[in-house]
């Protein structure tokens, strides 16, 4: 497959940079997506006169349909060919956004959304075999040092264009904004990049024996989970019918997933490549470096407007200057990746972030912007580490005709990992807060001195601009109130970054357990 790749990149295009950039920015769009829309939930809400807890199924529909399709996409660019695959899913991903746009209602909007999860999901195992396809084994680093910059900093962009479009525009543009950029790149990708009909012949030979029953399981196990751990919090977990079915069929997803694909010639996952050593510590570290890419870009935006007053522009804007770093550091990683072992590099990066997850624990009332986007600055220092080492890794060791799974199985990671830590941030969040508030009101009682002396020195300070005595006393009250709520919520958050810590340095150990790989062929990878 290397010998090939070359020669079916020497006939592709004349400028493999270019085929690189178009399909980095189709890429980026659909990373964008999976984070564009939580900031604009409470105006989808107001604009649909439905709860917030209803708009929040437009993120969850696109979650479920994005994680389905991961696993069937390998055959599929098999079978109709690798860039009309590839121009298939933009086509449907594009349509999509601009029918969500305009939807007229909630269910209508939901419909889209699947649709956009269906089509985006194809794309990104394809453009890395694009990429493959296009450079040389020597140039490939560089390549996916791009390639990462659309998966790492789409995420962080998403709330800050999200919000600003909210507050400014409209959040129909959201979705709108897809539209003239994705006919952009399909109108260029179709023009540029050139496959050549006898690759494209011997790939579909290889297109053999749809595993469907294997796909069904996978993708209800999939589905399943996603909708279990978008939904789980929203719902009261098992407290709730929906929830303990959904978690009934996952399980049962699951076990009977395990035996079949055991047994089949052309499994739809092949679950033995996630026992091997190498393959399966690479899997683990891309789901807690999912869990911290989402898990932090979530709640981040989510503490400043909640707890420090930010706009959804602001809010977003934290997340700015880490973006930049990133964009940065993947292509400093590019260049490392050729001279330095991926498990020391993954060891470094996550003790990077972990160090910026415990500085995130140091917040209290009066932290100004620079506080939290420094915080980012640092995990988008070692984000970028992490997140091309696992590339090169997971790789290594994989014959060439188990590469399509390779790539299917890190995407569903990422994506998979990426809910979980959403998931368990928000679920940390909700308890703990509950925890801090009542051992805090515990305090706020009359036969406590220092809420007595608190309580009088606030009502002074209403009284002395201009409230009347009781009036005062009730605005002391209520402030006691708000302030008891901020901190027990500040301290939840506090919990939250600690849990992301600990997710961040298990990465160590696992990435201690890797082997040494072949260095200066750059990134060896495949859709």
């Amino acid at each position: 497959m290397s010998e090939a790749a070359p020669l079916a990149a020497s006939r592709s295009a004349g400028s493999p940079w270019i085929i690189a950039v178009l399909v980095a920015l189709a890429t980026f769009m659909e990373v964008l997506d999976t984070t564009i829309a939580n900031v604009a939930l409470p105006y989808i809400a107001g604009g649909m006169g439905v709860s917030q807890d209803e708009s929040s199924w437009v993120v969850t529909t696109y979650l479920v349909s994005n994680a389905i399709i991961l696993t069937a996409s390998s055959y599929l660019a098999k079978r109709f060919g690798r860039k009309t695959f590839f121009l298939l899913c933009l086509g449907l991903f594009t349509l999509s956004s601009v029918l969500c746009g305009f939807a007229w209602n909630l269910q209508v909007l939901l419909l889209f959304r699947i649709m956009q999860g269906l089509g985006g999901g194809g794309m990104v195992p394809v453009a890395q075999s694009i990429l493959a396809d296009s450079f040389p084994p020597e140039k490939r680093g560089q390549a996916f040092a791009l390639f990462g910059v659309a998966v790492v900093v789409a995420p962080v962009v998403g709330p800050t264009l999200g919000g600003y479009l909210s507050d400014n525009v409209s959040w129909h543009w959201c979705f709108l904004i897809n539209g003239p950029v994705g006919v952009a790149a399909m109108i260029l990708i179709g023009l540029i990049l050139k496959e050549p009909e006898e690759v494209t012949a011997d790939r579909r030979k290889q297109a053999h024996g749809f595993d469907v029953v294997g796909f069904v399981l996978v993708a209800t196990f999939l589905g399943a989970l996603e909708l279990m751990l978008d939904r789980g919090l929203e719902d009261d977990w098992f407290d709730s019918r929906f929830i303990m079915v959904t978690a009934a069929v996952c399980v049962a997803a699951f076990i009977a997933m395990i035996p079949w694909e055991m047994n089949q010639k052309n499994p739809t996952v092949d679950v033995r490549m996630l026992a091997s050593r190498q393959f399966g510590a690479s899997f683990l570290v891309m789901l807690a470096t999912g869990a911290i890419l989402l898990g932090t870009t979530q709640m981040l935006p989510q503490m400043v407007q909640q707890d420090f007053g930010y706009t959804a522009t602001w809010a977003g804007l934290v997340l700015s200057p880490g973006g930049l770093v990133t964009m940065a550091m993947m292509f400093v990683v590019g260049r490392l990746s050729g001279k330095v072992q991926p498990k020391y590099m993954i060891m470094t990066g996550a003790a990077v972030v972990a160090f910026a997850m415990y500085d995130l624990t140091r917040v209290y009332a009066n932290v100004d912007f620079w506080f939290f986007a420094e915080s980012r600055m640092l995990i988008g220092i070692g984000l970028p580490l992490i997140f091309l080492s696992i590339t090169t890794a997971s790789y290594n060791g994989i014959p060439p005709e188990k590469t399509d799974q390779a790539s299917a199985l890190i995407n569903a990671a990422r994506n998979t990992g990426g809910s979980i830590g959403v998931s368990l941030a928000a679920n940390i969040l909700a308890h703990r807060g509950q925890f801090h508030q009542s051992r805090l009101v515990e305090n706020a009682i009359p036969s406590n001195p220092a809420y007595q002396d608190t309580l009088h020195q606030v009502t002074n300070y209403f009284t002395a601009h201009g409230s009347s005595l009781v009036q005062a006393q009730q605005q002391a009250l209520a402030w006691i109130g708000q302030t008891v709520q901020m901190q027990s919520s500040l301290l939840a958050y506090v919990d939250v970054y600690w849990a992301l810590m600990l997710i961040s340095l298990s990465a160590i150990p696992l990435a201690l357990t890797l082997r040494k790989v072949r260095l200066g062929g750059g990134a060896a990878m495949a859709h």
